[in-house]
């Protein structure tokens, strides 16, 4: 079976990390796949899923049993070391859950991560995106709060004042090369320092929740996949979902109005601080905003700072 990765991966490899390492992983992936299915036991693939996410190349398979299965093979760069460790830490409760070994094919400096992930198979085509927004919202915030648990000891994961430390680098480069930028990254890099100075809560995070990150399953209604796993307080988990369906809000005339009742609403349901979610979304949506610009996307880039503006 050709396991061809779909254009959108390939676009979205060559934003992310560059053209030239984009193609040398993109040139090896059919040797990795073929590792991938001969280190499974028994597995036969049935097709790609398409149209695939924007990191990782998934095959759905078969078992040797006939048990359905979806493997997923994704760059070094994504950290499948610390998704795997954070499904399998979950072990089902809420996210999709890992088929094999606990540990296998845990990659370290030097090791080996060509195994993939093997995952329980969702409906990959139908996500919480396929619900009306209020439904979507509802079933978004009572799926992620099964995730919201005490990170595993010695864990790996960073904290989120290390990953937005990191990406506010890239953010005042942003606001340098474009000085109509400055006022928004400014209020948002403040926004940052006052959250992470009076941050308490240490749970294990998904780290990029939102509706199309929770699939329709078998074993449960909805599950999610795709955790970019960190610790850290249940705030900035819940900024992102805030920000669904940005498009659609743009296009409205009620926008801005329906951004500030998403932050309270989804404060009151999940009894999340309103003023730290607030925060936390007006940083996610100018640090997507600027990265998106970066990136060459430049609608994306431009939806999600018109969105930071409303807040």
């Amino acid at each position: 079976m050709g396991c061809e990765p779909p254009r959108r991966l390939e676009r979205a490899l060559g934003e992310m990390y560059g053209d030239a390492a984009a193609a040398d992983w993109l040139a090896g992936l059919p040797g990795l796949t073929e590792r991938a299915l001969t280190a499974g036991d028994g597995l036969t693939a049935e097709r790609v899923a398409a149209p695939g996410g924007r990191s990782s190349l998934v095959v759905l398979v078969r078992r040797a049993d006939g048990t359905p299965a979806a493997l997923k093979i994704a760059p070094p760069a994504a950290r499948p070391d610390l998704e795997r460790a954070a499904l399998e830490h979950w072990n089902g409760w809420g996210a999709v859950r890992t088929l094999d070994a606990p540990g296998a094919g845990a990659s370290g400096p030097g090791a080996d991560d060509a195994a993939g992930l093997l995952l329980e198979r969702l409906h990959h085509e139908v996500s919480l995106r396929s619900l009306p927004e209020a439904k979507a919202l509802l079933e978004a915030a009572g799926t992620v709060r099964r995730l919201w648990v005490e990170p595993p000891a010695g864990h790996g994961f960073e904290t989120v004042a290390e990953r937005t430390a990191r990406q506010s680098a890239g953010m005042r480069a942003a606001a340098e090369a474009d000085p109509e930028l400055a006022p928004l990254v400014e209020a948002a890099l403040a926004a940052r320092a006052e959250l992470v100075e009076g941050a308490s809560e240490l749970l294990l995070l998904h780290g990029n929740f939102r509706q199309s990150k929770v699939l329709s399953g078998e074993r449960a209604p909805w599950l999610t996949v795709g955790p970019e796993p960190l610790v850290g307080e249940r705030a900035y988990d819940l900024a992102r979902l805030v920000r669904d369906r940005a498009e659609d809000l743009i296009a409205a005339s009620g926008g801005p109005v329906t951004a500030r009742r998403r932050v309270k609403k989804l404060a009151e349901s999940l009894e999340v601080d309103q003023a730290r979610l607030h925060g936390w979304t007006l940083f996610r949506a100018v640090e997507s905003g600027t990265r998106a610009l970066a990136e060459g996307r430049r609608q994306m880039g431009e939806v999600n700072l018109e969105f930071a503006g409303w807040l």
